[in-house]
């Protein structure tokens, strides 16, 4: 599995996984960020290798769909590297970090 594919779906799962099935997010979390195979999660669950492939393949669109629509992952990443910017640039202006660190964790806040 390639990791780039790996970190992505992780991402989007962090972003997306309240509006995913408890199906959905038990065979992404298992297979994306516990690394099960398929056949273990076919086996954990009792179901065909088949039905987790299809479930974590449409999961993903289903993912991929939230994120086009939504935004939240890539505006996520934006801001960081404009924060990042910032305090590069200024970084010894104490106003702009508080701002940016309170705005960090409003992103960050579960």
């Amino acid at each position: 599995m390639e990791i780039e594919k790996t970190n992505r779906m992780n991402a989007l799962f962090e972003f997306y996984a309240a509006l995913l099935t408890d199906k959905q997010m038990n065979y992404i979390e298992l297979y994306y960020a516990d690394d099960y195979s398929l056949a273990e999660i076919a086996e954990e669950y009792q179901v065909s290798r088949q039905a987790v492939y299809d479930n974590i393949k449409r999961t993903e669109r289903i993912l991929e769909d939230y994120e086009r629509k939504l935004h939240m992952y890539s505006d996520y990443i934006v801001r960081s590297q404009v924060f990042e910017e910032i305090l590069e640039s200024y970084p010894q202006d104490k106003y702009l970090k508080e701002k940016i660190d309170l705005l960090t964790s409003i992103d960050n806040r579960e």
